[in-house]
């Protein structure tokens, strides 16, 4: 059941409806804040808002991209040694 959400960044309140629980939503909130800090740093006050927010998407997009990439290798290394456990069992059975 969808439910409102609100959260401030920036001094900027946003608000939006989402399915997801409670914890899994406070769980992304605080990622994002903590990206946007590590974004951040001391420059706070001289990059505007919208730039550090974007800065801050494209991180977490290079981060995601990435684990889909380890994933994928870890999904092939899987599927590499079921097929050996299947042929080991196989040949065993045989």
């Amino acid at each position: 059941m969808e439910r409102l959400v609100s959260f401030t960044l920036f001094g900027q309140e946003f608000t939006f409806y989402s399915d997801a629980s409670p914890e899994e939503v406070d769980r992304v909130v605080e990622m994002v804040r903590e990206e946007l800090e590590s974004v951040d740093g001391a420059s706070r006050s001289t990059v505007p808002s919208s730039k550090i927010l974007v800065l801050g998407c494209l991180q977490i997009a290079a981060r995601y991209v990435q684990l889909e990439k380890e994933f994928e290798a870890f999904r092939r290394s899987q599927e590499s040694s079921i097929d050996k456990l299947i042929d080991k069992v196989s040949s065993g059975i045989e």
